[in-house]
């Protein structure tokens, strides 16, 4: 006999039993982003591997080591979506959403890298996250913070994330403090680690990203790109500041934060929590004004953030935050005792919810005993029993027995059942 065939490893399937909180964050995300006026995009999960090395940055972890990048059969090489942002802006250069107008657009969707699975991360996640174009002022990045501010309010997370803030400024002012920055690396070459080394040359603004603890304290005294900022980003900055502080939105300055992705310029933020141990970032994004540019279009300002959702629901399952009504359980279980009242049975609930489409019914199919599909009611979570058998088929009725409320049993006329149900079970018609 051969083996089983299982899923890819760190591609997990979500089941059933799971599959309700993922509706529940993606009903809150989507209710979210219409309120701000956002529209969503959807974009292929396949896209041209240059797409992704011309935007992340060649020399980052993503697409050094964690890219799924192979040849189709014309020999094009393509790669699986690592993230979200470089897609969308290619879409909206393709189509035209760019030209002499603003866009406010959102995602959801499956993203892809090759990196150790562990709990809350995996090989193949899911992010959702919003991108606005066109608008350069600091009141655009507040926006973006704000609406995950709300996401976290309307979760019952708010107590349980920080906002960290920083500024790359702009490219000038963060090639001279690169130079300032390598230098004071090489006074320290000892204490850096391989990758650090890897990165000196290369990408060194991502080595003040390092969790070794032993570099922590070089770390903590190297030069602060906060204080060689141009004026221009320097006042974008202090500005967004001064509407999250009106908005009451509290943030800690992290010198250290820059983000692992080359496209970045000007403000970054993550939302970080130590509910997770490790895996603290649950949200992040910031502003990528060259992107647009870089990848074939006119300079666009733009600004965006992304969340995993395989975290955020490992926080609110973590934290107990997902209401118990997030699952619609079923309202009816309906049984059919024998083939002419089965045969009636799904043609009364199809009547049922013509009449009253929030009803939530489920049919008994396949047959068995009386007390086995009375097992297979109780088991469904329906509030009640709608049985038909040969006396209620005679007398033009359904009796009603209920499963989870000490309620009398009771036997009502099939053409005042919806009404009935409708009134029992204080459901909208």
């Amino acid at each position: 006999m051969s083996n089983k065939i299982q899923a890819i490893r760190g591609m997990n399937d979500l089941l059933p039993e799971q599959s309700a909180q993922w509706q529940y964050f993606e009903g809150q995300m989507r209710q979210l982003v219409q309120r701000y006026g956002y529209a969503e995009i959807r974009t292929p999960v396949l896209e041209q591997t240059a797409l992704f090395a011309r935007s992340i940055g060649e020399v980052t972890d993503i697409v050094e080591k964690e890219m799924y990048t192979f040849a189709d059969r014309n020999g094009d090489s393509l790669t699986l979506r690592p993230e979200g942002t470089a897609s969308c802006v290619r879409a909206a250069l393709e189509n035209g959403l760019l030209h002499n107008q603003t866009q406010r657009l959102w995602y959801q969707g499956p993203m892809f890298r090759y990196e150790r699975p562990q709990k809350g991360r995996y090989r193949q996640f899911h992010q959702v996250g919003i991108e606005a174009y066109g608008l350069e002022g600091p009141d655009i990045d507040a926006e973006v913070i704000l609406l995950s501010a709300r996401l976290w309010k309307q979760l019952g997370l708010r107590e349980h994330v920080t906002l960290e803030l920083n500024s790359l400024g702009s490219s000038d002012a963060r090639a001279a403090y690169r130079d300032i920055l390598v230098s004071y690396f090489e006074d320290h070459r000892a204490v850096l680690d391989e990758d650090s080394l890897r990165r000196l040359h290369s990408n060194p603004l991502r080595i003040l990203d390092s969790k070794n603890p032993d570099m922590t304290p070089m770390l903590e005294a190297a030069p602060k790109l906060l204080d060689h900022l141009d004026s221009a980003s320097r006042e974008h900055f202090e500005r967004l500041c001064g509407i999250l502080d009106a908005a009451g939105i509290s943030y800690v300055i992290n010198p250290r934060l820059v983000r692992g992705l080359d496209y970045y310029s000007r403000t970054v933020f993550e939302w970080t929590t130590t509910a997770l141990g490790s895996q603290g970032t649950v949200c992040a994004g910031g502003r990528y004004d060259g992107l647009v540019e870089q990848l074939g279009g006119k300079p666009t300002p733009a600004v965006g953030f992304a969340m995993g959702v395989e975290r955020l629901i490992l926080l609110l399952d973590t934290l107990a935050l997902v209401p118990e009504d997030a699952c619609p359980r079923l309202d009816a279980y309906m049984i059919g005792m024998d083939e002419a009242a089965s045969k009636s049975a799904l043609l009364l609930a199809e009547t049922l919810r013509d009449a009253c489409p929030t009803l939530r019914i489920q049919v008994h199919c396949g047959g068995g005993s009386f007390k086995s599909q009375m097992k297979k009611a109780d088991k469904s979570g329906a509030r009640l029993a709608l049985l038909l058998g040969e006396d209620e088929l005679a007398r033009n009725a359904v009796t009603v027995k209920w499963l989870r409320e000490d309620r009398d049993q009771q036997t009502l006329p099939r053409q005042e059942l919806a009404a009935e149900l409708i009134e029992l079970l204080d459901i909208s018609a």
